[in-house]
């Protein structure tokens, strides 16, 4: 038998129609070892074994595997070593970001992006907000997330939070928790106050981040789409309430959030935040002030505004935020939205179980800032 010859892939002559085609290896069946040519099918090591010795077998089954070991080695371009993941952190890493970061300014400048009916642009928010926020939440308040699992994968639901820390900065790390520790990455839409989409800059960005006007239209729609919807019930009085009084939460309004919830048939998950109380810890308020400026109340803080825009920067705080257990609506009739014992009743279910796990939370709770 002539010894066997290797034909390069990029050889001339496998192309042409006068010379033999080399047969390519086959992995099938045991029956289809044959060639077309006559030829004795390349015999190959299982793994864990050993081809046969000469004595074992046939010489000419030997000489073909032997022939068969020689594969033809790839051109020189095609073999193109992986990167290590330090390559991928180093220099092929950031020429994706940069190559991603001049996309998105693109599609920033021509106005190939997408925003849907409330305002909300999700790459913006994505690539910009969240990012901006992640590091506060992470390496500044040391955001501790329990109990995400409550928190739907898919569906509509409400999430009720209580409301604390003169500016609302609650509500923005609440939404970098629900995106950054769910699995799903879902993104919170959360209800705003009308005081948010009159300030210049501040409207804009809150629509962008996905906010919308705290009315139960809104809320509902929202609902109806399958998203997740953030609410603070105290609002104003919350928000702007004195250090004394920090985590004893403030009367939860009429219970519009629950008559939205039962109409949507959204199951309604209650939360709980400690820590974003002592970011600015507010002893006084100027009202006369806040009057003039249109403001709820004017904080006056230990530090601000005595050490200007100094004392706006807020205390590193150790945060913890937990989910509870959701309260189904979907077993109720569409007529209960118009019950209002049920919505007292839900209402105060809701504002009961936030207060608990507050209480349970700073029991366990080592210190402030620790």
């Amino acid at each position: 038998m002539a010894d066997a010859k290797v034909i390069p892939f990029d050889d001339d002559r496998s192309r042409s129609g006068g010379g033999s085609r080399p047969a390519r290896r086959r992995t099938g069946a045991a029956g289809s070892g044959a060639r077309g040519d006559g030829a004795t099918a390349a015999v190959s090591a299982l793994p864990g074994g050993r081809l046969p010795e000469p004595s074992e077998g046939a010489p000419e089954a030997v000489e073909g595997a032997a022939a068969g070991a020689q594969q033809p080695r790839q051109p020189q371009e095609a073999q193109k070593p992986v990167p290590s993941p330090a390559d991928e952190a180093g220099g092929g890493g950031w020429d994706r970001r940069i190559a991603g970061g001049l996309a998105f300014l693109r599609r920033r400048v021509t106005g190939e992006y997408e925003v849907d009916e409330f305002g909300y642009d999700k790459e913006l928010t994505d690539q910009v907000l969240m990012s901006a926020l992640r590091p506060l939440a992470e390496k500044y308040f040391r955001v501790e997330v329990k109990g995400v699992e409550n928190i739907p994968s898919e569906g509509g639901a409400l999430i009720v939070a209580n409301h604390s820390g003169t500016l609302p900065l609650d509500g923005l790390m609440l939404q970098v928790a629900v995106h950054d520790h769910h699995p799903a990455e879902r993104h919170l839409r959360l209800l705003a106050a009308d005081l948010v989409f009159h300030l210049p800059v501040v409207n804009e960005l809150a629509r962008k981040a996905g906010h919308t006007l705290a009315c139960a239209e809104d809320a509902q729609r929202l609902l109806e789409l399958g998203e997740i919807v953030g609410v603070m019930p105290e609002g104003f009085k919350g928000i702007g309430k004195p250090f004394g009084d920090r985590y004893k939460l403030q009367r939860f309004g009429r219970g519009g959030f629950v008559s939205t919830a039962l109409r949507a048939g959204a199951p309604i998950v209650p939360c709980s935040i400690v820590g974003a109380e002592e970011i600015y810890p507010m002893i006084g308020n100027a009202k006369t002030l806040a009057r003039l400026l249109g403001f709820p109340y004017f904080p006056i803080t230990p530090t601000f505004p005595w050490l200007g825009p100094l004392g706006a920067v807020p205390l590193p705080t150790k945060w913890t935020i937990q989910f509870g257990e959701p309260i189904p609506t979907e077993a109720y009739p569409p007529e209960a939205a118009e019950d209002p014992m049920l919505m007292f009743n839900l209402t105060d279910q809701v504002r009961e179980q936030i207060q608990h796990t507050l209480y349970k939370l700073l029991v366990q709770r080592r210190s402030v800032f620790f």
